[in-house]
């Protein structure tokens, strides 16, 4: 492992020493993970009577706005505006922080140093990497062309900001002509439930409706079950079933001819693997494809896949001990979700504010926790809790078995966890299954 930079700073000099493209915290993106991390660092440093001071803290991103991304789903489903999730980024960015409105496109950790899209560079103590995940919408041949369209295609999808309310407008106004197909790709994804959680809000709203009552949908997925933890795979098959959706597995949407409505699928794993699937359809939701971003896999951070190469219990980088990262671009292999973050951020802080103030990596250990919190009709959601292994880590197991769908967890999901999000999340004030209560290992 790289050593630490001979001029990183003592407690004594935490002041506000930021000059010009140089700040004691960089935090690559402005999403989820980044904000979170950056104000849970910063508060760490109050609680203990200290401070860093303005500018200390950068924020490197050229997005205009920050969406809560699962929000979408309830979008798609008809139950709130995408405008309801979407803030302007500076409005989340405090004033103590710089905010570096660009995108970083490479890394020289060996100088302590991001590049950024212009070509300019910003140096740093230490790094945190919170890019995201890139969407791959070019992977499956005709996708981009066909959620273009507003309305002829009757394709679209809840992966996009653009897309989502559309995917309510088809949903309302599909009246049974023809098949409702729902995918979703092999590999990894963000938020890996969504797929299936807009199945089920589809299926819940039409059987609502007396003349949608009949639609029929098939879910198709990449995946070998529906879902990676088995507990919860059973459970959710189980409702599937119950419902009448159909179901195929180990099949890859690779096409969307949208003039003829038809989706061309491929098997991915079996005796049938790389055999071509032709089927027609009256309503298509398409989950695109997802990987690490391409500047971040060729860059000296990047594992052999592509994200950035972290240890999976303390975050921190394999090789350069002031990098560290958390949420999708990172190595971890555990979901990409929101949840999973709130678990990550206050490990992160620790060990990360520990090698600061004392030149050693903390002791806080990240087990996996992740969340899934699946809409299956309306007024009812299976909550899946879970850490490495795929072992159940629950919040409220001892009360209630959460493989079972509830209206308190549907309630939770749909209207608490947005204002939470927005109000303590990404404030630095939210620590995964604890909620608002700060683990020991973190000052308050």
């Amino acid at each position: 492992m790289s050593a630490l930079p001979k001029s990183l700073p003592s407690l004594a000099r935490l002041a506000s020493t930021s000059a010009a493209g140089k700040h004691k915290v960089v935090v690559i993106g402005g999403g989820a993970g980044g904000l979170a991390a950056a104000n849970q660092i910063y508060n760490a440093f109050q609680a203990q009577g200290k401070t860093l001071g303005d500018g200390d803290v950068a924020i490197i991103d050229a997005a205009k706005n920050h969406d809560y991304q699962p929000g979408w789903t309830i979008v798609g489903s008809g139950l709130a505006s995408k405008e309801t999730y979407r803030r302007s980024l500076d409005s989340l960015i405090p004033q103590q922080f710089a905010h570096i409105p660009q995108n970083a496109s490479g890394f020289e950790p060996g100088a302590n140093q991001v590049v950024l899209a212009d070509g300019s560079k910003v140096s740093y103590d230490y790094l945190i990497v919170a890019a995201g995940i890139q969407i791959n919408w070019d992977n499956i041949k005709g996708l981009k062309q066909a959620i273009a369209d507003p309305s002829k295609s009757k394709v679209s999808t809840i992966y996009s900001y653009e897309t989502a309310d559309k995917t309510w407008d088809l949903v309302r106004n599909h009246k049974g002509e023809g098949e409702a197909i729902f995918t979703q790709p092999f590999g990894v994804i963000k938020c890996a439930g969504a797929p299936q959680k807009m199945a089920y809000m589809a299926d819940s709203f039409w059987k609502s409706q007396a003349e949608t009552s009949n639609n029929h949908s098939t879910f198709i997925t990449g995946m070998p079950t529906m879902f990676a933890v088995p507990h919860y795979s059973k459970a959710l098959d189980a409702i599937r079933q119950k419902k009448g959706i159909d179901a195929l597995f180990n099949t890859n949407l690779v096409e969307i001819r949208p003039d003829e409505k038809v989706a061309v699928f491929e098997v991915v794993a079996g005796e049938d693997k790389g055999k071509k699937i032709e089927k027609e359809y009256g309503l298509l939701h398409a989950v695109p494809q997802m990987g690490p971003l391409d500047w971040i896999k060729k860059s000296p951070l990047a594992d052999s896949v592509g994200w950035v190469d972290v240890d999976q219990g303390t975050l921190q980088h394999k090789k350069y001990e002031n990098v560290f990262a958390l949420g999708d671009s990172s190595s971890l292999p555990t979901s990409k979700t929101a949840a999973a973050i709130t678990g990550q951020t206050p490990v992160l802080t620790h060990n990360l504010v520990t090698l600061m103030e004392t030149g050693k990596v903390g002791d806080a250990i990240y087990d996996g926790y992740t969340s899934c919190p699946l809409f299956t009709g309306r007024g009812e959601l299976l909550l899946a809790e879970f850490k490495y292994g795929a072992q159940r880590k629950e919040s409220f197991g001892r009360f209630t078995d959460q493989a079972v769908p509830n209206r308190l967890f549907y309630h939770l999901t749909k209207d608490l966890m947005p204002r939470a999000y927005f109000s303590r999340m990404l404030k630095g004030n939210w620590y995964g299954p604890r909620g608002i209560f700060p683990p020991q290992f973190l000052p308050s």
